[in-house]
């Protein structure tokens, strides 16, 4: 293993996350580091905080006489703690965003290889660090690396067939910043000629790799994803996301060792944290630095995982203070210098003040205390013109951000914040946050009809699971048009799939990576024997009731799409009766807080907080949570759909219609996509015709014609335009031609091309004409 690179890289990668994961539990343990939760808290404010003081009583006389904290900060301080719990920062809220995000991210990184990527994916940021609260609106931090690049520190680190890069420094690059020189892929010599457009030659005459043109070529490359938003090193195609294409570093760095050693003895970072950032692995971003003279061909050293695991280890107040740095940042401080202070900056102006301040400091009752010290912090590097980069020397965060002039602004302002005891606190609008710190004992009744505290916990949560579920969704949508995309057999590659994430489930170390394994082993399990199933009845064979249990295997991935993917099997192999119970089954599942997901695209307000908590307003069933996806049918399943899809698998009438479809268009439109409940109504309309039982027939058609014109369901219709194809369908089977026309012109008012309806209006006219 000595004399292989490539191994040496891969044990080094192993050694990291067997690291991190004995780490990971740390962030579990900090949380927990505090008091009671806040139910029981809450259940005798008054006497509760009463205890708390007498509790807390003599340590804080003593700080008081020693650093002078104001008399009211103790009774601010909870208040406050309290009202972020009210607004969404509550424990349980951190650690649900936490696990939801490195899901998120592991079902990504599987997803990337299953789709023959060698890259890898990072979800980094508030959202994942569950730093954030509704009001914030933070945006969604993902970062990706290409694992063809080859970044080299010395000219050993060069290997064959990878795109190799030498990193360069010198006295007139800026710290933190490097530019990167090309180095041929079959001999360890520098490249001299420009070969891409990627390339720009330096004075020296070196072949450099630009930052500021590489983000061109991905912003060309992606064209057809939509608008794009440049922010930074961010090139984003998806509103409200920064997704930056970084380099690995896959050894080593010294300024992480120096930072690492500067840090050894002290109380903060732990010792554990410390050995897990030695074998971290750290990123070029594709960033300047504005005073450079080289700032569009340089990219910026990024720690994001170190910066990760420092945020992991932070306890509920040092969380909550963190969360208020950042309420006062954008609501404060934008009065004064609108964005140019940043989340990053008040993350860094943490990790100095958690560094250098005793640990016991940080609890419920110091909140206001501490929040203090971090702007004391902040004072001191306003007078100095300067913040550190917490673990790069050298770097000040100010440069590109804050001028002179608005830091001599800002710095008057901390002033007058400081010498009033932070009373500007109440005037954080955000969240509620003045109301909720001045209504106390009241606040019941000042905040009636808002949600807060445990009910939007609750909500958020659902939330947080509609978009993870939305995401796999689409995962399992790309993989999918993958494998049919390739030039082998569809059964065979989807057989390599579900090798492939076997493989991922047993290789790795990480409990919440097997999750993800199992969780798409699950869905293209299903998916097999549903192909299967259809090449079967295309034989014109029964299924047996081997077969059949095989199927009911899959069924618990969400509350109907499964079910129904089974009813329709069992309906188009002539198991009418077995049809019909699957049916009644999914409409006893299907109540009426059941929240359609789809990966396809998206409803506008179909993920605001209060859609969730309508959700949970009527729903007793916490057993299973209460999502659907929409019900797919891919080519290769057509003999276990409805024939009236078929069309949908075809639904463009010229070649035009294809070229007019967008990315994800493109990804799923050659397979049927139906929301589940108009589907569940159109196969118990089509089963009861079939078992001749018309009483209950024409009451499934009724149920779905008035789904269909009810405005309140439109929140769940991802594909309207199918639904009322299905309803034009049955008004065709009932003989009502100029019905069925209607409801098809209807759907083509909803969607024009690409829509099958095109095909129905066709086949419906001629049959009017005779």
């Amino acid at each position: 293993m000595a004399g292989n690179p490539h191994q040496l890289e891969i044990s080094r990668l192993h050694e990291f996350e067997e690291v991190q994961v004995a780490f990971s539990k740390m962030w579990n343990l900090s949380v927990d580091m505090e008091a009671a939760p806040r139910e029981s808290r809450m259940q005798n404010k008054e006497s509760d905080i009463g205890v708390r003081r007498a509790s807390n009583k003599k340590r804080h006389q003593n700080l008081q006489s020693i650093m002078q904290i104001p008399e009211h900060f103790t009774e601010l301080s909870i208040r406050m703690f309290d009202a972020l719990d009210d607004s969404g920062a509550g424990k349980e809220t951190v650690l649900e965003r936490r696990r939801t995000f490195l899901r998120r991210e592991h079902i990504e990184k599987i997803s990337y290889q299953l789709e023959g990527m060698n890259s890898e994916c990072f979800h980094f940021g508030s959202q994942s660090e569950g730093t954030t609260t509704p009001g914030l609106q933070s945006d969604i931090d993902f970062l990706q690396s290409n694992h063809i690049i080859n970044i080299m520190t010395v000219w050993e680190d060069w290997r064959t067939g990878m795109i190799n890069l030498l990193m360069l420094h010198d006295n007139t690059t800026p710290p933190q910043q490097y530019l990167l020189q090309l180095i041929h892929t079959d001999t360890p010599e520098p490249e001299t000629s420009l070969t891409d457009d990627t390339f720009v030659r330096k004075d020296s005459g070196q072949i450099l790799f630009s930052a500021e043109r590489w983000k061109q070529e991905i912003e060309y490359v992606n064209r057809d994803q939509g608008e794009v938003t440049k922010n930074g090193p961010s090139v984003s195609f998806t509103p409200n996301w920064d997704i930056v294409n970084a380099c690995h570093i896959r050894k080593p760095f010294p300024e992480i060792q120096h930072w690492i050693d500067r840090c050894r003895g002290k109380h903060w970072p732990p010792v554990q944290l410390l050995e897990a950032a030695r074998i971290a692995p750290c990123f070029l971003v594709p960033a300047g630095h504005p005073d450079s003279d080289y700032k569009r061909e340089e990219w910026r050293l990024s720690p994001n995982l170190i910066e990760r695991m420092l945020m992991f280890s932070f306890n509920m107040t040092q969380i909550k203070c963190y969360i208020v740095l950042k309420l006062i940042k954008k609501s404060l401080f934008a009065n004064i210098v609108g964005d140019a202070i940043t989340s990053f900056h008040c993350k860094t102006i943490m990790f100095f003040t958690i560094e250098r301040t005793h640990p016991c400091l940080w609890c419920e009752h110091n909140l206001m205390f501490v929040l203090l010290l971090c702007l004391h912090v902040l004072r001191r590097w306003l007078r100095l013109g300067r913040l550190p980069h917490y673990i790069i020397e050298g770097v000040n965060l100010f440069d590109g951000k804050l001028s002179k002039l608005l830091q001599k602004r800002l710095l008057v302002y901390i002033d007058s914040l400081i010498r009033n005891n932070l009373q500007d606190v109440f005037c954080i609008g955000i969240d509620n946050i003045s109301c909720r710190l001045q209504a106390c004992s009241m606040r019941h009744t000042v905040q009636a009809g808002e949600l807060r505290g445990v009910f939007l916990h609750n909500s958020i949560r659902l939330l947080l699971k509609f978009e993870y579920f939305e995401k796999l969704n689409l995962a399992l949508t790309f993989i999918k048009h993958k494998q049919i995309s390739s030039q082998t057999t569809f059964d065979h590659n989807l057989k390599c799939v579900i090798r492939n994430c076997f493989e991922c489930f047993e290789n790795s170390t990480n409990t919440m990576s097997k999750t993800a394994a199992l969780e798409l082993i699950k869905h293209f399990h299903a998916l097999q024997i549903s192909i299967q199933s259809s090449y079967y009845l295309r034989l014109q064979n029964v299924l047996d009731s081997e077969h059949i249990r095989r199927v009911q295997y899959s069924l618990n991935s969400d509350v109907a799409s499964s079910r129904l993917k089974f009813a329709s099997m069992l309906y188009c192999s002539g198991h009418l009766q077995a049809a019909v119970r699957v049916l009644e089954d999914v409409e006893r599942r299907y109540h009426s807080t059941v929240k359609a997901v789809c990966g396809c695209g998206s409803i506008q307000g179909d993920r605001d907080l209060k859609v969730f908590a309508d959700m949970l307003l009527g729903n007793t069933d916490n057993s299973e949570l209460p999502f659907t996806f929409c019900v797919n049918f891919l080519r290769q399943e057509s003999h276990c759909a409805p024939l009236i899809l078929l069309f949908e698998m075809n639904r463009n009438i010229t070649e035009e219609e294809v070229a007019q479809r967008d990315y994800t268009e493109k990804h799923w439109m050659g397979s049927a996509e139906v929301d589940a409940l108009p589907f569940l109504y159109y196969m118990q309309y089509i089963t009861y015709g079939g078992l001749g039982e018309r009483d209950t027939q024409l009451h499934a058609m009724g149920v779905l014609e008035a789904y269909n014109i009810d405005i309140r369901n439109q929140l769940n219709l991802y594909h309207q335009e199918t639904a009322l194809n299905l309803l034009g369908h049955c008004y065709e089977m009932e003989g009502d031609y100029a019905g069925a026309l209607h409801y098809y012109e209807w759907s083509l008012r909803c969607l024009r091309t690409n829509n099958a309806a095109n095909w129905h209006v066709l086949r419906i006219m001629r049959l009017i004409s005779g």
